[in-house]
């Protein structure tokens, strides 16, 4: 996909694809997690030390919003992307913690062109996210709408 976009028919059942990696420190856990997911394990190291946690994680939707930044540097900003319809499934494995650098691979799962718009096809995706250790913090599976190659 380098210095060209990628269209439907680029994409292969069985193909992987690396998305990249980023670090999680504890400020952007807290700073996320205050706007958006204020529970005591993901905003006071204090009271984290104390939960079924014994500390401070980020939360699973800051999981999911940082592999959508990695989807879209990886694949999504070189791709003939055109949305998305939804997410079928996610599963937060285990904790994110500060300093944790996550990794994200999408798997092509099903890739089946439109019936009735020509213009384009649609994609099964599974994404999984490991950290440093290489476990599986995530995984979810999602549907991605990909624009077909322009006759010539």
């Amino acid at each position: 996909m380098r210095g060209q976009t990628a269209y439907f028919e680029d994409f292969a059942v069985g193909d992987t694809l690396e998305l990249g990696s980023v670090t999680v420190s504890e400020d952007e856990i807290i700073e996320f997690a205050r706007a958006y997911d204020p529970q005591p394990f993901h905003i006071d190291p204090n009271a984290a030390a104390h939960s079924i946690f014994g500390g401070l994680i980020a939360s699973g939707w800051h999981t999911c919003a940082l592999t959508m930044r990695l989807m879209v540097d990886g694949l999504l900003s070189k791709a003939a992307s055109l949305g998305s319809p939804g997410v079928d499934q996610i599963r937060w494995q285990r904790p994110v913690r500060p300093g944790d650098t996550l990794t994200a691979r999408a798997t092509v799962l099903e890739v089946r062109p439109s019936q009735s718009k020509p213009d384009r096809g649609s994609m099964r995706i599974r994404t999984e996210v490991t950290n440093q250790e290489g476990e599986t913090v995530m995984w979810m599976e999602s549907i991605g709408i990909m624009g077909r190659r322009p006759a010539t």
